[in-house]
């Protein structure tokens, strides 16, 4: 397992999942990160070191979105073989909230401070828990069900497998779509 300090050479092959580019790394180099869930990463390039963080793909690997600011200069089209230099993050980056959530957490006026006080990761957790549906009533009930969840004490959605890929536009069945 890497060290935050240590350099990690993360290979791969850009793919195209329906108008989504990512990059779905081999199994050296999903084998040197320390989780099989999401890992943070601070990417190394000659311009800046943003964080990101690499998405597993259901069968014990990982992949990156190439369509973030991020990362979007990355590649120019499915098929390029790429090698990333990164170390591990020490801190998580924020999530984006879904408008859905973020305004079911205004309205929990109950809950105020309450979000802000989870770690950057369990946040991860809870928007990508919401967001792990196509279906709009079971997505509307993931919103209700983390109101409670946190009114309850929870801290992360507990029954959410990291492990599993939750994207719904580039996995089915918590497995990234083979090409």
């Amino acid at each position: 397992m890497a060290s935050a300090e240590e350099t990690l050479e993360l290979s791969g092959t850009t793919r195209l999942i329906g108008e989504r580019l990512i990059l779905e790394f081999d199994a050296d180099s999903s084998g040197l990160l320390p989780s099989r869930g999401q890992v943070a990463v601070r990417l190394q390039s000659a311009d800046t070191t943003p964080t990101v963080v690499l998405e597993p793909d259901g069968r014990r690997g990982h992949w990156l979105a190439l369509d973030q600011d991020a990362t979007a200069a990355l590649a120019s089209g499915p098929g390029e073989q790429l090698t990333l230099r990164a170390t591990l993050a020490e801190q998580w980056p924020e999530t984006s909230v879904p408008q859905d959530l973020a305004e079911a957490l205004e309205e929990a006026q109950d809950l105020e401070g309450t979000w802000e006080s989870l770690t950057p990761m369990a946040r991860w957790e809870w928007v990508r828990w919401v967001g792990a549906t196509k279906n709009p009533s079971t997505r509307q009930r993931r919103v209700e069900v983390s109101i409670s969840k946190l009114r309850d004490g929870k801290r992360r959605p507990c029954c959410f497998d990291l492990s599993s890929c939750t994207d719904p536009e580039v996995a089915k069945s918590g497995k990234l779509i083979e090409a």
